[in-house]
């Protein structure tokens, strides 16, 4: 009995100075906890076991042995979320075109590993990731959550359900025997709602938790006939009522009018891109309840890259179309009260750089304010994780960022993240990389 005391004495002795350093106070010296409401003055966040313990005004003292970040010069907002990256793409980069060929899916998860800290450490603590093979993705979702790799927080898709020769189909325009080889394995490809069903379970069945298809024709693929609609109705109604009846939410790439009239009508949570939106869909957005993420990084960065030759001639012809329409057609959806979330198709643009979004959205009509909302409540919401994320509340996990100076008077702060916790953990302090696991991690 006399050993079982002192052995749980000593398990108390050891535990103590574990627990006090699963804490840690932040002093802030300006903090928007709840984007879309009044920011505040000096405070202090506690952050205990990756989540957010209290969030208190002024500079409260640090219990006993608590890690205290001092952030008082900084402002202090929670973590951003980008609904639309391609974590394992670097189509941004010439050296893509000329090495594609060479790489392997080894490669390609390496090429990942790397985007997904870039990401995180640009203050982007969650991302939704709308087209990677399942496989990669969902093993890097892992890793990153179990604490073994750093990076974001994953909502994967999978590969995107697309229609034979339509966006999304991996044989597009390739030789006989490419094209044989990449069939074979292109379970994302259905033609009829039969088999779009068939395609939206295969990918549900391997760990997507969210659902991606190509209503339209799309900028990057290498097929001509432009970017209108390349879904007949009841293969869209297919895709969204299974991915619903597995309590997936779906997201629609669509830039034609008439994908993406279509896709609202059948019941899609969000339209991406949205190039070629009109008054008549502005109205069906608000009608559905559905969410609109604009993506205006992307066509810019397409454009640049057709022009440079990077691309094929059939990706420069719908580049200059789309970089000719998106701006306007983003300025009358946002004016007209549409409901944006952030997202910026990067993997089409570099990694790192998903903060220059917020710049183009203040250019479409949006306020600062309304930019940052759009990238953590907001899109918390199209998410459906508002209870873990978008806001700094006790409960919710304590991923947070700082900036020199308030956003909300220069939203371009937001491309220079100072200090960057993502469940507790700190990535990024003074502007520079902190090491990965953290010291004294078992």
């Amino acid at each position: 009995m006399r050993l079982f005391a002192a052995a749980a004495v000593a398990a108390l002795c050891l535990a103590g100075p574990a627990m006090a350093q699963s804490v840690t106070v932040i002093h802030a010296g300006g903090l928007l906890d709840k984007p879309g409401q009044a920011a505040k003055g000096p405070s202090t966040i506690t952050v205990r076991d990756g989540k957010v313990a209290s969030v208190q005004s002024g500079y409260v003292d640090p219990p006993a042995g608590a890690r205290v970040v001092d952030l008082k010069d900084q402002f202090v907002l929670p973590g951003l979320i980008d609904m639309h990256v391609h974590i394992f793409s670097d189509d941004d980069k010439m050296k893509a075109r000329i090495e594609g060929s060479n790489r392997d899916i080894e490669d390609n998860f390496v090429i990942g590993v790397d985007n997904a800290r870039r990401t995180l450490e640009a203050g982007f603590t969650t991302i939704r990731d709308l087209g990677s093979d399942i496989r990669s993705v969902t093993a890097l979702r892992d890793g990153i959550n179990n604490g073994l790799l750093a990076g974001p927080t994953i909502v994967p898709a999978g590969r995107a359900i697309a229609i034979r020769s339509g966006h999304a189909d991996p044989s597009n325009n390739l030789n006989r025997d490419l094209t044989d080889a990449a069939l074979a394995k292109a379970e994302n490809v259905c033609n009829g709602a039969d088999d779009c069903r068939r395609a939206v379970r295969s990918q549900i069945s391997q760990g997507a938790e969210v659902i991606k298809f190509t209503a339209t024709g799309g900028v990057n693929s290498n097929v001509a006939g432009g970017l209108g609609r390349q879904m007949f109705d009841d293969e869209m109604k297919a895709i969204v009522d299974t991915a619903h009846m597995f309590g997936r939410k779906v997201a629609a790439h669509a830039h034609g009018t008439d994908g993406i009239e279509a896709a609202l009508r059948a019941g899609v949570d969000s339209i991406e891109h949205g190039t070629f939106g009109t008054p008549e869909t502005d109205a069906l957005f608000k009608k559905t309840g559905a969410w609109f993420v604009p993506t205006m990084l992307a066509p810019q960065a397409a454009l640049v890259q057709a022009r440079a030759g990077a691309r094929s001639k059939n990706t420069l012809d719908k580049a200059e179309i789309a970089a000719k329409a998106a701006m306007e057609n983003h300025r009358r959806a946002i004016a007209s009260g549409v409901q944006i979330a952030f997202g910026t198709d990067t993997g089409v643009s570099s990694h790192g750089d998903n903060g220059k979004e917020f710049a183009l959205m203040i250019q479409a009509g949006m306020t600062p304010a309304q930019a940052i909302k759009a990238a953590t409540v907001d899109a918390a919401d199209l998410l459906g994780r508002s209870e873990t994320l978008g806001t700094l509340e006790p409960g919710k996990d304590a991923d947070l960022i700082a900036v020199a100076k308030s956003p909300l008077s220069d939203v371009t702060e937001l491309e220079r993240p100072t200090f960057v916790m993502r469940r507790g953990v700190v990535h990024k302090q003074g502007g520079q990389r902190q090491p990965f696991p953290p010291a004294g991690r078992p």
